[in-house]
């Protein structure tokens, strides 16, 4: 099964593997990049907050000083979520009232990155407060779906998914609380990783409203929300997601075909369009014939209608920090703590059913790219096998893995037909807590069965 890639340039690993050859500069794998984003940025707008002077600069002390042996990226060119602090530039989630909030030091993830030898060449887009599959806000404007202008490339991470499709970068880093790494990695044909919960460090992730503070520097990591990478290639996720993790990872390299699979292509009130469902069977019916073992229903699954409805009562309220939802009424701390011990029951179901299965199949989003609006996903609809669905009741396909916080692995499994556009599509691989490395590993394989 083919799928649509949009660029042929090298990823993460093959051009640090060229700078340590000798056979490319630091300096030209810098300015490779940046062309292309002065070529291709015009009508798609991925870059936020170019940081072009500073990456030059880095890129020609760097190829003066020659790479470490603990620089696994040394000298590639990648971008980061606007909403990471990176010292010297803006944060502002799509707030114009922020454009000239300058942050005074890089988060935590940014020196990690930096420190592994990558080339931060800027930031890309987001929606306002990171809350929506569209990437658009009154700073930065609109970003387009490299393979469709004319549809949205995700969100809240779609810059960093159309900076990554397109050819701009190798990589990118995300963050993911409702299928914001997955879905942009869906809309876009390229590869996501929603990690493990408190896996990867969100310390200078914070809303630049908290930010003002005199000295404010988060202590925790927000309930549910992770920071995930993308790709195009399943190696570089696997190392991004290394280089970013707080613990060593270890890999099972337990080989797919004695793996036990379970699909789930059916929610309680989340039904999938055709366009996603064609090309998820298609794929399954590809894996069935090279044996791999998958099934398709079991009492092992928790009760997603009740998943659903802590998952996404928890996200509003932590999204919210506790502020009154919409009718009025504001979170106690014992529903707080309802919601804490509503999530403990489900992650034990949900490693129950690890004991059985290894990895669980399922959709990233019931939709392909969806067209540019000027209205949240969530709150309108969705047009789904012909019929108008709740916009909302999409995030039940992010909030099987994030409510427990499970690590998923999104892959491109081929292409489908959405609102009359030829568009990609992808599938999320779940599986258990910290298992991030087998997750990749497992979606490799498959891409390797379907794609060869």
């Amino acid at each position: 099964m083919a799928y649509p890639q949009l660029t042929d340039k090298p990823g993460a690993l093959e051009t640090a593997a060229s700078i340590r050859a000798g056979t490319l500069s630091v300096a030209e794998a810098v300015d490779a990049a940046i062309t292309r984003v002065e070529k291709y940025d015009s009508s798609i707008d991925a870059l936020a907050v170019p940081d072009f002077e500073r990456a030059y600069k880095a890129a020609k002390a760097m190829d003066k000083h020659g790479p470490r042996a603990d620089q696994p990226l040394f000298g590639v060119p990648v971008t980061i979520k606007e909403s990471f602090d990176i010292a010297g530039l803006p944060t502002t989630w799509g707030h114009p009232r922020y454009k000239d909030q300058i942050a005074p030091r890089d988060a935590l993830l940014v020196r990690r990155l930096k420190a592994a030898g990558a080339v931060i060449i800027g930031k890309t887009n987001v929606p306002v407060d990171l809350t929506d599959w569209q990437s658009f806000n009154p700073v930065y404007g609109r970003t387009s779906n490299p393979h469709n202008i004319e549809r949205s490339p995700g969100g809240s991470s779609g810059g960093s998914a159309a900076a990554v499709a397109s050819g701009m970068v190798a990589c990118d880093y995300g963050t993911d609380i409702g299928g914001s790494v997955r879905v942009p990695a869906h809309f876009c044909g390229v590869w996501g990783h929603k990690t493990t919960w408190g896996l990867i460090p969100k310390h200078g992730h914070d809303h630049p409203a908290m930010s003002r503070r005199d000295g404010f520097v988060a202590a925790h990591d927000g309930a549910l929300s992770i920071a995930g990478p993308l790709a195009r290639n399943p190696d570089d996720l696997a190392l991004l997601t290394e280089v970013g993790a707080d613990v060593p990872l270890r890999r099972r390299a337990k080989p797919l075909k004695d793996c036990r699979l379970l699909a789930i292509t059916a929610l309680p009130n989340a039904p999938v369009d055709a366009s996603v469902m064609a090309p998820t069977e298609a794929a399954l019916e590809t894996l069935a014939r090279a044996w791999i073992s998958i099934d398709r229903t079991s009492d092992l699954i928790p009760d997603q209608s009740q998943q659903y409805r802590a998952y996404l009562k928890m996200m509003n309220v932590a999204m919210a920090r506790g502020a009154p939802a919409p009718d009025g009424k504001r979170a106690s701390a014992t529903d707080w703590f309802d919601l804490m011990d509503a999530q403990a029951a489900n992650m034990a179901q949900w490693e129950a059913l690890f004991e059985t299965y290894d990895f669980v199949l399922a959709p990233p989003a019931p939709v392909l790219a969806v067209p540019h609006s000027d209205r949240a996903v969530f709150r309108g609809t969705l047009t789904i096998n012909s019929a108008e669905e709740p916009g909302g009741n999409a995030l039940a396909w992010a909030g099987v893995a994030t409510f427990p916080g499970l690590p998923a692995t999104v892959l491109p499994i081929g292409s489908g037909t959405y609102l009359g556009a030829d568009l990609p599509c992808g599938m999320q691989v779940i599986g258990p807590r910290w298992s991030d490395l087998d997750c990749i590993a497992a979606a490799a394989a498959i891409g390797q069965i379907l794609h060869g």
